[in-house]
């Protein structure tokens, strides 16, 4: 299991759009993928609990990624995010 945090940089934080590019990218991968933000726990493959989360820009998440490509996993969605997952 691998994890690290990382700060989203969108204007608008996690909202449809960016959501939907997060968990296209998370489901890529054969790791189980998810992130935590304050107490919860959000499945990154799903669109649904990522939009749930309520991640607004600024907000600090922790993503953990644990499987045979967690490592892939880890570097390919924190390069997604830094870049703005499309925005």
């Amino acid at each position: 299991m691998v994890s690290q945090k990382v700060t989203i940089k969108n204007p608008t934080g996690l909202h449809l759009r960016p959501a939907g590019i997060l968990c296209k990218e998370a489901m890529q991968f054969k790791a189980h993928v998810s992130f935590r933000y304050r107490e919860n726990i959000a499945n990154a493959k799903s669109v649904l609990s990522v939009l749930g989360a309520c991640i607004k820009s600024g907000d600090e998440i922790e993503l953990v990624c644990d499987g045979e490509d967690e490592r892939e996993a880890l570097a390919a969605l924190i390069a997604a995010i830094e870049g703005g997952l499309g925005e």
